[in-house]
């Protein structure tokens, strides 16, 4: 807490001013052009490894970067807040592009790899079910344990949200009309790479000249 006043003190008195522009644009109202589903995990700071700015984002963040998957049997999921925050997100801020963020030693994805039901917080305990799924999928295809593990569940997991986001109608149509992209990205916190997944290849490739060629070929067109 210390470091954070300090920080606000020397924002206050080194660096307003040349920020003090932007915000009082930003003040006006604000255009982001992604929405970004990331982990609370605080070493996921995309500000640095993506260089976004103030404006450039419109963020959720929550343990395991999880999105609540659309259920006809319940009008409101009970998971209220990532829903609430999608349809602000397509509905006010009618953002082109969606992404999901997961990352290496997720805290939420170790617990659920040690098992859910040895968790003795009832809300954790609860909320780590949208994550059994990918889980289940890796176990069934390889046999890991610890890191190795966990971060492959954690890759399968951004793979599995992302199939959660398309559960809904607003998401569905817009992606079949060519208004929407979903992407998927994962953070490597040790080696700070980070790659981009593939939902219909399953897999995730890192982030480099050729690979970030590719995926702004595959921007080209886009309206915003």
């Amino acid at each position: 807490m210390q470091k954070l006043i300090k920080g606000i003190i020397d924002f206050h008195q080194n660096r307003r001013n040349q920020v003090k522009d932007t915000f009082a644009q930003l003040a006006l109202g604000q255009s982001p052009d992604v929405f970004f589903i990331a982990c609370s995990d605080s070493r996921v700071a995309v500000n640095v490894f993506a260089s976004t700015e103030p404006g450039d984002l419109f963020v959720i963040r929550n343990a395991g970067n999880f999105v609540t998957p659309f259920s006809s049997s319940d009008v409101v999921p009970e998971d209220e807040s990532e829903v609430a925050a999608l349809e602000f997100a397509l509905e006010y801020l009618k953002v082109p592009h969606i992404i999901v963020c997961g990352h290496s030693d997720c805290g939420a994805i170790k617990a659920l790899c040690q098992g859910r039901e040895n968790i003795e917080l009832p809300h954790l305990r609860s909320w780590l079910r949208h994550g059994e799924d990918a889980l289940k999928r890796v176990r069934s295809t390889v046999k890991m344990e610890g890191p190795a593990e966990v971060n492959a569940v954690s890759k399968e997991n951004v793979l599995l949200q992302m199939e959660h986001l398309k559960s809904y109608d607003r998401v569905a149509d817009r992606v079949e009309k060519g208004q929407l992209m979903l992407h998927g990205l994962w953070f490597d916190i040790q080696n700070t790479d980070v790659y981009y997944a593939s939902l219909e290849e399953r897999i995730f490739r890192i982030i480099d000249d050729v690979e970030g060629e590719r995926v702004l070929a595959s921007l080209k067109g886009e309206q915003r």
